[in-house]
């Protein structure tokens, strides 16, 4: 059976109609407990949308009669959209009686447009068929979809039955997309992979790694020195300022506004901002450590040090640039010497930002979580002399085979070759901490999130040094084996260890004597795993089979393969990748729902007495 994509985009968004047309019916108890109001007035909003489709109609028809059908269709799914988030984020029943009128503009215009595209997009002998698919979706949204959101409203909330409808755009803009291909980067830049790419980049080091390292940083400081933070307001300006520079990241990023560095593509203005905000987070930890009640400082602080002071460093001389309008500059270096400076700062950032900081969180949070001390505390100290000292030597290792000196290259790849050595020293004074206490990883996910992690972070520093060898990387560099390592190193690694660390500090922030559900915990660490996995394996095949590809000669001395053909070949792992990202993603949302259930549970007064130190060792 052969799928038609057009018909699937309308079906999807006639099920999406249906259901925030109907589902209010099913939570209007809910509704009007929470805005105050009788049930009898709540059911008004389901009149509301009803009065909204008989203006909305003419009213679409007549101001939109010039505009073409696909493009119409696109900005009726966002007024959809927009009319959901609406009620999504209504605080009276004022305001979400307007939102749900806004709701309703679509309605009938979407369904008529829709009706003719329908009909368009087959043989004339298929047209009734056609548009019968498409009110399919409206069947399925009566019989299943109403269901499924009033169950969710109840469970869940009314407001995250918005949400979730609200989502349903995503896969309508896909479907459209791909059933028109016009709709993709000739009209709509912001969303093509050149623009997505440095914001997905951008989100997950410094938003999601960066709030990771900064909450628990926070978290670990003050336990360890026994102390309060030096300035709350300083920290507060720390917060809000770091989520103006994601912010801005988000904003400019699809704008086309980029540097056009690697983790570095954030104009000046926005670098600029954050540079201040790293300085005053800088401020506040060391300043703590300063007042610290302790003589000793915890090696954990030691590598959090080294992660705020180097990337400090990295990110002021890699940004050093010649402004020519306000968000547009070039880089005070040039040539061979600029990508030099970049790529210092880049495997560095990898070194620093997403090694160093994380192993400041591992040397706290393992030990905690297992209830077992350290395995060396000598060890720990060895480990982040080697480590700091060594590190920042690697980053040649990205320029093989470039312009940059022989010599350089060649460095950067000793350097590396040596670094498997610390790194793994690190990796073995995690796990060996769980000498004795092996079987809690029967009964414990959160422990095991913190020891499947050391396992990736041992296998990526050995998979590192391995790529960085002059042989190896003629063969892997520009593959996504590169993607592979980098993949099993942020989701092995940083993900797993941050989310092992926020399930330990969420219920003792708040209180709690545990998460919420541990069964969900159980179920995100098998769905992070499972997704994990798929990910880096298919970019490992998908890599090698580049590689071999592309570096296969006929005897006539031309290629073997077109570039298109080791494209094809590498498909099915790309199909397999989207699942194994999949798979992390809904485990994220696990996790997620079991925050906000954990937090909701807490009282004010049990919070702060979670926050007093009270006993000197009790951190």
């Amino acid at each position: 059976m052969r799928i038609n994509p057009p018909l699937v985009a309308l079906s999807i968004g006639a099920f999406g109609i249906g259901v925030t047309e109907f589902a209010p019916m099913g939570i209007l108890p809910g509704i009007a407990a929470d805005l105050g109001v009788s049930i009898p007035t709540a059911g008004l909003l389901v009149s509301a949308y009803a009065l909204g489709v008989l203006i909305g109609a003419p009213l679409m028809t007549l101001t939109t009669g010039r505009i073409a059908r696909r493009y119409l269709l696109i900005g009726l799914m966002a007024i959809f959209t927009l009319g959901n988030l609406m009620s999504a984020l209504a605080t009276s029943y004022e305001s979400l009686m307007i939102a749900r009128v806004v709701t309703s503009l679509n309605h009938g215009a979407f369904f008529g447009i829709g009706s003719i595209v329908a009909a368009s997009v087959v043989p004339p002998e298929k047209r009734a068929g056609a548009v019968a698919a498409m009110f399919m979706g409206l069947t399925l949204a009566t019989i299943g979809g109403v269901p499924l959101a009033s169950w969710f409203g109840e469970m869940l909330g009314w407001r995250t039955a918005f949400w979730g409808i609200a989502g349903l755009l995503v896969g309508v803009v896909i479907a459209f997309q791909l059933a028109f291909p016009v709709l993709n980067i000739e009209q709509f830049g912001f969303t093509s992979f050149g623009r997505l790419r440095p914001l997905h980049t951008n989100l997950v080091i410094f938003a999601f790694g960066g709030c990771a390292l900064f909450a628990t940083s926070y978290y670990v400081v003050q336990r360890t020195c026994q102390t309060r933070l030096i300035s709350d307001g300083m920290a507060a300006f720390h917060f809000w300022g770091w989520q103006a520079v994601i912010v801005g990241a988000i904003v400019t990023l699809p704008m086309g506004y980029t540097t056009t560095k690697e983790y570095a593509e954030l104009e000046w203005p926005i670098a600029i901002l954050l540079a201040i905000v790293w300085i005053t987070y800088a401020a506040v930890f060391f300043g703590t450590i300063v007042k610290r009640k302790t003589k000793h400082i915890y090696v954990g602080n030691w590598f959090y040090g080294a992660f705020i002071v180097v990337t400090a460093m990295l990110h002021i001389v890699n940004h050093i640039s010649l402004p020519v309008s306000l968000f547009k500059s070039y880089s005070a270096y040039s040539g061979a010497t600029d990508a030099m400076i970049q790529w210092w700062y880049g495997h560095n950032a990898v070194g620093f930002f997403l090694t160093t900081g994380f192993l400041g969180m591992m040397y706290y949070f393992v030990p905690k979580q297992a209830e077992r001390p350290i395995y060396s505390y000598r060890l720990s100290i060895v480990h982040f002399w080697a480590l700091i000292t060594l590190y920042i030597w690697a980053g040649p290792h990205h320029l093989h085979y470039t312009a940059l000196p022989d010599w350089a290259q060649s460095l950067g790849m000793v350097m590396s070759i040596i670094l498997l050595a610390p790194s793994w020293g690190g990796m073995i004074n995690g796990m060996m901490t769980l000498s004795g206490a092996w079987h809690k990883l029967r009964t414990d996910p959160i422990l095991r999130f913190l020891v499947v992690s050391l396992a990736f972070y041992g296998m990526s520093t050995f998979e590192g040094p391995m790529m960085a060898i002059k042989t190896v990387n003629s063969l892997s560099h520009y593959t996504d084996w590169t993607i592979g390592h980098v993949h099993a190193g942020a989701l092995g690694w940083v993900a797993m260890i941050s989310i092992g660390a926020v399930y330990h500090m969420i219920p003792r922030i708040f209180g709690r004597p545990q998460m919420h559900s541990i069964g969900l915990i159980n179920t995100h660490f098998w769905l992070a795993t499972i997704g994990t996995v798929l990910y880096i394996a298919s970019m490992w095949v998908n890599g090698i089979t580049q590689g071999l590809m592309w570096r296969a000669i006929n005897d006539d001395g031309t290629l073997t393969y077109s570039f298109v053909e080791a494209l094809q070949a590498s498909h099915p792992g790309y199909i397999v990748r989207a699942l194994g990202g999949a798979f992390f993603a809904s485990g994220m949302l696990f996790m997620a729902y079991n925050v906000y259930r954990t937090v909701r549970a807490s009282n004010a007064e049990d919070a702060e007495a979670a926050a007093q130190i009270a006993v000197v060792g009790a951190h």
